[in-house]
């Protein structure tokens, strides 16, 4: 004897509400993960030195540039 396929709808949409709630929390547990792997990379002195490497080079590409510009563009 065969169901009615209405009756497995409601267990294939239970499943899917259970996938997409176990997904969401995956995603939140990997952000919070992410967010602490951050965090002490920042402390470490490995980003420490990143910090400064970017801090350094912010502060050269906000200098004003004196010279003429490495490529000319021409038209001609």
């Amino acid at each position: 004897m065969g169901w009615c396929a209405c009756f497995d709808g409601g267990n294939k949409q239970r499943r899917r509400e259970e996938d997409r709630l176990a997904s969401a929390e995956a995603r939140a547990r990997a952000a919070e993960a992410a967010q602490k792997r951050q965090e002490e990379f920042e402390k470490s002195a490995a980003g420490r030195a990143a910090r400064a490497q970017l801090q350094a080079m912010n502060k050269q590409s906000a200098a004003p540039d004196k010279g003429e510009p490495v490529l000319k563009w021409s038209m001609g």
